[in-house]
């Protein structure tokens, strides 16, 4: 069962990367939230098997760890967040430009080619 679990995290990784590198901002979205369900799965699978309740018995080491759980609580949450402000932030980018394509930035290409050129051609170097 660990086996499929750190598959399935695999995959999830994966799949969430290659949405991450493109250039279509509602793709690089959900590649986030892929990654984010990764990233829980991985907590839980972290968190070692289920135990019992705390509150059942008296045996400490049959307890859950609860941190596990709360961890991926947290996560959860924090990607809903995340992922609300770059739908909002996709959503403006939309509204100016209608489109979602990420186009590359003009000024960073003549700074990249400025620092690029030698000395004497109008490149300087610091």
């Amino acid at each position: 069962m660990i086996a499929v679990l750190v598959v399935a995290i695999g995959v999830l990784y994966g799949c969430g990367v290659y949405l991450i590198l493109q250039r279509n901002l509602t793709r690089i979205i959900i590649g986030l939230a892929v990654i984010a369900h990764g990233a829980n799965l991985l907590l839980l699978v972290a968190g070692g098997r289920a135990g019992a309740p705390p509150i059942a018995g008296t045996d400490a080491a049959a307890f859950a760890d609860p941190l596990p759980q709360a961890l991926a609580l947290t996560a959860i949450v924090i990607t809903f967040g995340v992922t609300a402000y770059l739908l909002a932030i996709a959503y403006r980018s939309w509204l100016l430009t209608s489109s979602d394509i990420v186009e590359d930035d003009i000024e960073d290409r003549r700074i990249a080619a400025h620092l690029n050129s030698p000395p004497g051609e109008g490149g300087e170097r610091r």
